[in-house]
This record gives C-alpha cells, sequence and structure tokens, in this order.
C-alpha cells in the first residue's frame, strides 16, 4: 500500500513538471509571459561549452578612480534603464523567455575586486590574469546573464595610481555594435537610453531576412555543409534552374547568384591550416594587449599605399601570428589561417533594442608571407573580394536555424565553423575622443567577443581617444603566452612604416 502510495506521489510529481514545462513553453512561445528570445539569441544562449563560455569581456582602465558607489549609482541611473539588464532568462523544450528579476539585486552584479599584490610594472600582468579567471567563470543562471567586477586600487602601466572595470555580458543579451549604445549612455554626458516602444512594428531586420533570406536558403545551405565535395556543389546547383527558386527580376537573379556563390563558399571552404593555435582547447585562457599606437600614424601608412587602416592593421595581425609561429620553430612557408569577423546587420540607430543583428565573414590571414608590403596588399586584396557577399547573412540565418534546434544538433551544425577556424576576431572604431565616467578619464578600452566550439584564440583590434590597441584571448593549451604574439604587433608595424618609406616613389605615390 505504501509502496502504491509513493508511486502515484512520484507520478503526480513528474506529471506536475511535465505539465509546468509544457505550460512554460506554451505561454512563452505565444508571448502570453515575459518576451521570448530570438532563435539567434537563444543559440548564443545554448552556445556555452566547458572550453568557451558565450562571454563578452572587456576591460576599462580609469584615471584617477572611481568608487564603488559612485559605478553603483550610474549603472542605477543608466544601465539599468534598459530592461534586459534586470531580467533573467528561463529555458524550456521550445527556446527560452526574458522574465523580470524579481529578486533583483544590484550588489549581484557590481562587484569589489581587490587583485593580489604585484611588483613593480607587473600590475597590468595581474589584471590580465584576473580577466582571463573570469573569462571562464559562468554567470548565475538564475539572474540577469551580466556582472562588473571593479577593482578601485589599480595602477597602470605608467604607474599612475587608477581604477579598472572588468565587463562581462552573455552574447544572448547583445551584441558588440549593440553594446556600444549602451557604453554611450554609461559615460558622463552620455545620451539616455532611448525608450522602447511596448510592440515593435513588424517589417524590421530580422523579419526583412528571415522572409527573403533564411527560409529561401537556409534549408539548401544547412544540407550543404552536411554535404561532401561535389555533392554540396550538386545542391546548390539546383536553384539555378529559373523554373525553381526565386524567379523576377534581373536584380532578383543577381542577389540569388550572389547567394549560390556564397552558399558554396562556406559550404565547401576547406579545414583550416593544422598550425599549433589549432586543437581542441582546454578549460583555462590566458589574455594579453599592447599599449596604444598612434591611429594617425596607422592612418599615414594607409594612406601613402593606397589602403585602408583596416588593411594596415589587418596586415600587422598577421604578421604577428607568423612571427610567434616561427618563434616556435614553425614553418609557415604558404601558411594561411581563417579568422571569423563578425559583420553588423542593423542601423546603428537601432542598437538600443540589443539582441544579436550580426554575421560572420571569414577573412583568411596570410601569415606566411613574410614582406610587409606585399601581406599588406594581399589582405587588401581579400579584403575587396568579400564586398558585396552575403555570406554575413547566411550566418546569420543558420544561427537562426541552429536556435531553432535541440542542442546535440545545434552543436553538431556550430562545430562545422569551429573546424574551419583558427580565430574569431574583431576590428571596432571607437570614439576619437577620450570619454569621461564618472568624472574620471576612460583611458584604455578593450574586449573581446567569445569564440565558439573548438576556436581557441580571439583577436581584437580597438581604435579609441586616438590610438589603436592589439589585445588577443587565447586557450592556454594551445597558446599559453599570447604576450609573445602581442610583443610582435607593433615591430611588425614598425616594420611596415620603414619598408614603406623606402619604397621608390613616383608622382601618383609608392611603387610596391
Amino acid at each position: 500500500m505504501v509502496t502504491r502510495v509513493s508511486a502515484q506521489a512520484a507520478g503526480k510529481k513528474v506529471a506536475k513538471n511535465v505539465q509546468k514545462n509544457v505550460t512554460r513553453a506554451v505561454s512563452g512561445t505565444l508571448g502570453l509571459s515575459g518576451e521570448r528570445m530570438t532563435k539567434v539569441d537563444t543559440a548564443w544562449l545554448r552556445m556555452d561549452t566547458p572550453s568557451n563560455l558565450m562571454m563578452i569581456v572587456g576591460v576599462w582602465s580609469l584615471q584617477p578612480g572611481v568608487s564603488y558607489a559612485a559605478v553603483a549609482e550610474r549603472l542605477e541611473n543608466s544601465l539599468l534603464k534598459y530592461a534586459r539588464f534586470k531580467q533573467r532568462v528561463i529555458e524550456d523544450t521550445a527556446g527560452a523567455t526574458w522574465v523580470n528579476d524579481r529578486n533583483f539585486d544590484l550588489k549581484n552584479h557590481l562587484i569589489a575586486e581587490k587583485l593580489p599584490k604585484a611588483s613593480k610594472g607587473h600590475e597590468q600582468e595581474v589584471l590580465q590574469d584576473r580577466v582571463a579567471e573570469l573569462a571562464m567563470q559562468p554567470l548565475d543562471r538564475k539572474q540577469p546573464l551580466w556582472q562588473i567586477h571593479l577593482v578601485e586600487d589599480y595602477t597602470g602601466p605608467d604607474g599612475i595610481k587608477g581604477s579598472a572595470m572588468i565587463v562581462r555580458i552573455h552574447h544572448c543579451i547583445a551584441d558588440g555594435i549593440a553594446l556600444i549604445s549602451v557604453t554611450m549612455s554609461l559615460v558622463d554626458g552620455g545620451a539616455p537610453p532611448p525608450e522602447r516602444r511596448k510592440k515593435e512594428s513588424s517589417g524590421g531586420a530580422e523579419d526583412w531576412i528571415a522572409e527573403t533570406l533564411l527560409k529561401p536558403f537556409t534549408d539548401l545551405t544547412v544540407k550543404a555543409l552536411g554535404a561532401a565535395g561535389d555533392g554540396a556543389v550538386r545542391s546548390l546547383n539546383l536553384l539555378s534552374d529559373p523554373q525553381k527558386g526565386m524567379a523576377g527580376s534581373l536584380d532578383m537573379a543577381k542577389v540569388l547568384l550572389q547567394v549560390l556563390k556564397d552558399s558554396a563558399a562556406l559550404a565547401l571552404m576547406p579545414d583550416d591550416s593544422k598550425t599549433r593555435l589549432k586543437g581542441q582547447p582546454g578549460t583555462t585562457k590566458k589574455v594579453a594587449w599592447c599599449q596604444p599606437i598612434p591611429l594617425d600614424d596607422v592612418r599615414a601608412v594607409g594612406k601613402a599605399l593606397n589602403c585602408s587602416i583596416n588593411d594596415v592593421l589587418l596586415s600587422c595581425v598577421a604578421g604577428a601570428i607568423g612571427e610567434y609561429l616561427k618563434s616556435h620553430g614553425d614553418d609557415v612557408t604558404g601558411q594561411e589561417i581563417r579568422a571569423m569577423v563578425p559583420v553588423n546587420l542593423r542601423p546603428i540607430e537601432q542598437a538600443y533594442k540589443l539582441g544579436n543583428r550580426f554575421g560572420l565573414v571569414p577573412l583568411v590571414l596570410p601569415v606566411g608571407v613574410d614582406n610587409p608590403i606585399e601581406r599588406v596588399y594581399e589582405v587588401r586584396r581579400r579584403m575587396a573580394a568579400l564586398k558585396g557577399s552575403y555570406q554575413p547573412l547566411l550566418a546569420f540565418s543558420l544561427l537562426a536555424v541552429a536556435g531553432l534546434l535541440i542542442k546535440p544538433a545545434q552543436d553538431a551544425m556550430l562545430n562545422l565553423f569551429s573546424k574551419k577556424t583558427t580565430a574569431v576576431m574583431t576590428n571596432v572604431p571607437g570614439p576619437r575622443e577620450k570619454l569621461k565616467f564618472c568624472g574620471a578619464t576612460l583611458e584604455q578600452s578593450m574586449f573581446w567577443v567569445p569564440q565558439s566550439g573548438s576556436v581557441g584564440l580571439g583577436v581584437s583590434i580597438l581604435s579609441y581617444g586616438g590610438g589603436v590597441q592589439f589585445g588577443v584571448i587565447t586557450d592556454s593549451t594551445l597558446c599559453p603566452e599570447p604576450q609573445r604574439i602581442i610583443d610582435e604587433f607593433v615591430p611588425e608595424f614598425a616594420k611596415l612604416s620603414i619598408v614603406t618609406l623606402m619604397l621608390p616613389w613616383g608622382d601618383e605615390g609608392p611603387t610596391p
């Protein structure tokens, strides 16, 4: 009798849990409670692994120092005006929903930090070690997915005392472009967050992408990515039949042809070069960044070579990575590594809406080219080839589909990209003038977007306040000394500058 009662009780408990999950899933899907998370944001939410947490990690260096009370007041009056930063995530079988955290307490999100004592001149190394630790410390899923760690007493490399802020925000909240809008509301004199309408009007960027791209091409692209060799080409060529696919105007036909080409490029992208930076990552990170170099100097070299600032910087990154590999005795002749570069897909004036609206485009860095002039022109050629590509939109649609799948299927899809990628790279232009925060000057700002799957290298290039900084975050198994990559960046730029001055000059500029 007791056994029967226990069984009945257990059965009722299971039934209750099932009913609860179904109710939660249905009400969330229909928008009856909370705000339903988009498919792309859901994909990022589920992408955490023991080797890579899907957090955007940033560091601010401030002079003079700021107090905990001042920062708390600023967050209350700016950051928390964005509803998302007071909402937690509830997952269900159909996805996830944003709900208000009824127990929200700012003390859980603004954390006072005290770094271990460091010998003079090594304070930045201690800060870097703490950033690396926090990059692998999961955020509490029972609370809003962000934290700011404030080091009130921090001495920078210049020996001046100030403060440092380490920011961690889960990628499901927003992408890097959206967070620029958040940053601009935090600084002194920044614009307040725009009021969000209760109901977003239809026909936005995501709806347009879904209707014109995601539905027609996603199934095809997913199948192609799972196919091999000529099979992928044949499946993509099915849409070349004008009786199938999107018949219509000449412009639409051109769009279709470009999408087909870019789908094939994604599907048939070869695996990346097998350098020491590529492999199975562990569970610890290392972080390093350099001091800023003058942006005017970079601009002058680019103008002299008829290249963009991006071409110059990416060429220096390729050179620094190549020198790092050579310093370990590796032969980099003819070697290339592929970096996935985020591309913004939303108008900047809509950044306050948060969420993720970016695609990914693969950029192959010629790390095996020694000649700095030859390398910068090769980077320029590859960047030009990416113009007009629909690959960022296709990558966005794949992320949207991944958000619809169960986690094992999502992991299998996204791991295809990991095999073909060595690094994730961001190149973000910031304000030309230095900003103020709680009365202090924001001297330096660095951030990294997360690496997914088995990618073990994150590269960040940020221009700010008249300077350019280069930073890396690495898996310590694959790259235990990222400072050695950083230390090659400035010499590579110096080498490019000197060689540029030594080129034969004509009336129209240098002759490579």
